[in-house]
């Protein structure tokens, strides 16, 4: 018995196909399928029915998968261990991002952090909240960043990130005020509002600021859930109408398109952004100056910061 057959054990376990734990696992799956058959000899036990589709963990390999698990915390947490007494920031790390928020925060800050830090192995996924929390919780994820305060998450750790103010992009100041001039809500066509699918933080948070609905600038012969920002971006710069952005989205718009940015009226919205995990690990360390990089990099740079008594919090439920 190995760490590696451990490994391979925990990831035909994930991922209920020998190809797929062998692709995760960077080996061929020859050679996966043999380490786990010599451990199987070795234990006189059957850990996968190879029969079923997917491949089924048998009732006694799930217990033994259960203590596998142990020995991988027990020997990570070793390594951490040594890595902290060497005064070296190294391990991997399992991190789940809001696509709301990566693509803002994933080329900057986060490279930046990784290229200070070579030996640091990120391993970022673009996921909704909910399956963030489900995937802590089962120990997919180490930990996520999401729109906070969300009493899904109110059982783990929080560690505050940054504010950051949202805004409206509006096609032509009759969709949202005067250029240069402050929107007030009410003003707001709901008609024109492009929103983002159910359950996204930015959707539940624009649905606060104003009574909104569908549009009415859509094609009649088109339905559209919206996942991405930059999409929204893009459709009203074809086809006209109202999004909402938060403020780190602005700074990648081109100059012609923050002509079309206009911020609500004082107070303005916000949302608060946060680091959760389940619980203090042997990748604290890690975790710790991952969140202390992003919130130094942040912390002058956004409109919450100079003036923070502006600001009225609008947060999701």
């Amino acid at each position: 018995m190995n760490i590696q057959q451990l490994e391979y054990l925990i990831a035909v376990d994930k991922y209920k196909h020998f190809g797929n734990a062998a692709q995760a696992c960077f080996i061929t799956q020859p050679t996966l399928s043999a380490m786990i058959q010599k451990f199987e000899d070795e234990m006189d036990v059957k850990i996968f029915d190879r029969t079923t589709h997917p491949i089924r963990t048998t009732d006694v390999g799930i217990q033994l998968i259960v203590e596998a698990k142990k020995v991988m915390d027990a020997i990570n947490e070793l390594k951490g261990k040594a890595n902290s007494l060497n005064n070296v920031l190294a391990g991997k790390l399992n991190l789940g991002i809001l696509p709301t928020i990566s693509g803002f925060i994933l080329p900057t800050e986060i490279f930046d952090f990784l290229k200070n830090h070579p030996k640091i192995e990120l391993n970022v996924k673009e996921m909704t909240t909910d399956s963030i929390i489900k995937s802590l919780k089962t120990g997919e994820l180490d930990a996520g960043i999401i729109s906070t305060p969300y009493t899904a998450a109110n059982e783990f750790y929080h560690d505050f990130l940054f504010n950051e103010e949202l805004m409206l992009y509006a096609a032509d100041d009759s969709d949202g005020g005067k250029k240069d001039s402050f929107v007030v809500p009410e003003d707001i066509d709901v008609q024109k509002v492009w929103l983002l699918e159910e359950g996204n933080c930015l959707r539940t948070q624009f649905e606060n600021i104003c009574e909104l609905k569908e549009n009415s600038v859509k094609p009649k012969n088109l339905e559209f859930v919206g996942s991405s920002i930059h999409t929204l971006i893009q459709l009203v710069d074809k086809l006209g109408g109202i999004s909402i952005l938060p403020e780190l989205a602005v700074e990648q718009l081109s100059d012609k398109q923050k002509e079309k940015v206009k911020r609500f009226r004082k107070p303005f919205p916000y949302r608060e952004i946060s680091v959760i995990y389940y619980k203090p690990t042997y990748k604290q360390k890690i975790l710790d100056e991952l969140i202390k990089f992003i919130y130094d990099s942040l912390k002058t740079n956004l409109n919450f910061n100079k003036n923070p008594e502006d600001y009225i919090g609008v947060k999701p439920q």
